[in-house]
């Protein structure tokens, strides 16, 4: 017999899927920390959304990296447009809880980011993460151009060595290309901890290091 919440660890089927709503989420379009857009056209900027356990510390990783433009926070991957947070935490609509990261790739490598994920999470845990468990917390990396998609599977490779000489098994992360559509989260998600210093975050990486910059 499945325990309680098991459900909750596999993707919905299409008919079992909430059905959403076609107007966006109300969105304040300034980012907390540094003031730059969290919707935009970003002209010359580059972008690519990740999936790592709870998105409220997975956003505080990557606004302190030097080179990110602006982070946000949204549901990918599901079924439900515009879903809500609650609709994606009663397992019915397929999403996970992802990071958008826009970046100068003048100022940061793709690769870097790579690193700052894989190092930031246990991407061996299929839908969960540590306590966190259900389809919304699997880890993913959602690509927006081929050679983010080819970077990034090289990287999962490199990594997935690593982490068997660890001990790890194998990496359950979807290298999904071309991303899917991203739902901007409510307002009181994006940047969350750094309105709420004391709030929960629930990452934990390995303690592997990833190699960057290494083709396997």
């Amino acid at each position: 017999m499945l325990g309680i919440g098991a459900y909750k660890q596999r993707m919905p089927r299409a008919e079992d899927m909430l059905p959403g709503r076609g107007t966006p989420l109300p969105l304040h379009n300034a980012h907390f920390v540094n003031g730059h857009p969290l919707r935009d056209a970003f002209e010359g900027l580059q972008q690519v959304e990740f999936g790592l356990g709870c998105f409220w510390g997975a956003e505080r990783k990557f606004w302190n990296v030097p080179g990110v433009y602006s982070t946000s926070v949204g549901y990918a991957g599901g079924g439900t447009p515009n879903a809500t947070y609650e609709e994606v935490c009663s397992g019915q609509t397929g999403h996970n809880e992802v990071v958008r990261v826009v970046y100068d790739p003048a100022q940061v490598s793709f690769e870097r980011l790579l690193q700052v994920f894989w190092e930031s999470h246990d991407p061996t845990q299929g839908m969960r993460q540590g306590n966190d468990v259900g389809t919304q917390y699997r880890s993913g990396i959602h690509c927006h151009t081929p050679e983010q998609k080819s970077t990034a599977e090289a990287s999962l490779r490199a990594y997935q060595q690593q982490l068997k000489a660890a001990g790890y098994g194998d990496i359950t992360t979807e290298v999904v290309y071309p991303a899917p559509p991203f739902y901007y989260a409510e307002d009181y998600h994006q940047q969350y901890l750094a309105k709420n210093p004391n709030g929960y975050c629930g990452l934990g990486g390995t303690g592997v290091s990833c190699p960057i910059g290494l083709d396997a």
